[in-house]
């Protein structure tokens, strides 16, 4: 039988977790200095409007009162901090957090922290998001001098591949809860869902560029090139890697979980079951 261990070593991305986990303490610093709750709490409204665009495409004609709360209890904040603090930890593991710590909580640190947060809100909007990507497009067909820096970013932190990964986990564990909740009946195997989610992978990773790129433009853009290149000198650190390994592993556990979730109480809905 395939499960997600499968899927994860067959997309050959999925890093192994270390088997120390880092200090609450230091987890606690770290979540704090990155701002890492207020990314979940944007995280969970765009969960909550995903759950909308789910309803209109599965079930259009049952979505009653319940599936808001649903979708809402699935998406709980609480329990979204709490999985992400310890999945961090154990990610983490022995790395050097108290340098990740120091540069986020320095100046430079706190200023991309801000940007990147106040970024993620601003694409929300349909209008911006559309904007932000022109504007890419437009900065990578003039190559723009900034545009090489986000290249260096980007290639620094893997942040296609891992996105693309992510992504495919994530579609995958959906499917999963469908078919946990009978939706394909005795009609799909699970090795069927693996080959639908690999068809995905070419539409997955364009969306994925384009969005990496009109993101980081976005929130960069204050930014001097000295500060974008001190940050990208952190991201080439020891401990600069180690973080942003650990937070795809722990954000990919999350969505994952969540994912599952999802499909399987749209597997409830599209039967008429109570959720």
């Amino acid at each position: 039988m395939l499960n997600r261990l499968t899927l994860a070593a067959a997309l050959s991305l999925t890093p192994v977790l270390a088997h120390a986990n880092a200090a609450k303490e230091d987890i606690a610093a770290l979540f704090a200095a990155m701002d890492l709750p207020e990314m979940v709490t944007i995280m969970r409204e765009e969960g909550l409007d995903y759950g909308e665009q789910i309803a209109e495409d599965l079930f259009p004609d049952r979505v009653g009162s319940d599936w808001p709360d649903t979708v809402s209890r699935i998406y709980d904040y609480d329990v979204m901090v709490a999985g992400l603090e310890t999945q961090l930890g154990a990610a983490l593991g022995d790395s050097d957090v108290a340098s990740m710590i120091a540069f986020f909580e320095g100046d430079i640190g706190q200023t991309v922290v801000g940007l990147e947060i106040a970024a993620r809100r601003a694409l929300m909007d349909e209008g911006v998001e559309e904007a932000s990507k022109e504007s890419a497009a437009i900065a990578l067909a003039d190559d723009n001098p900034r545009m090489a820096m986000i290249d260096k970013f980007i290639e620094t932190n893997d942040l296609i591949e891992t996105n693309v990964v992510g992504a495919m986990n994530s579609n995958y564990a959906f499917y999963l809860g469908l078919l946990d909740g009978g939706a394909f009946g005795q009609d799909l195997t699970e090795e069927q869902i693996l080959t639908d989610v690999w068809s995905q992978e070419p539409e997955i990773r364009t969306n994925t560029i384009e969005w990496v790129y009109s993101y980081l433009l976005l929130a960069y853009q204050p930014l001097s090139d000295e500060e974008l290149e001190t940050y990208i000198t952190f991201s080439q650190t020891d401990a600069g890697q180690d973080l942003n390994t650990a937070l795809f592993v722990a954000f990919d556990d999350l969505f994952d979980e969540i994912s599952r979730a999802l499909g399987l109480a749209s597997s409830l809905n599209m039967a008429g079951q109570d959720l």
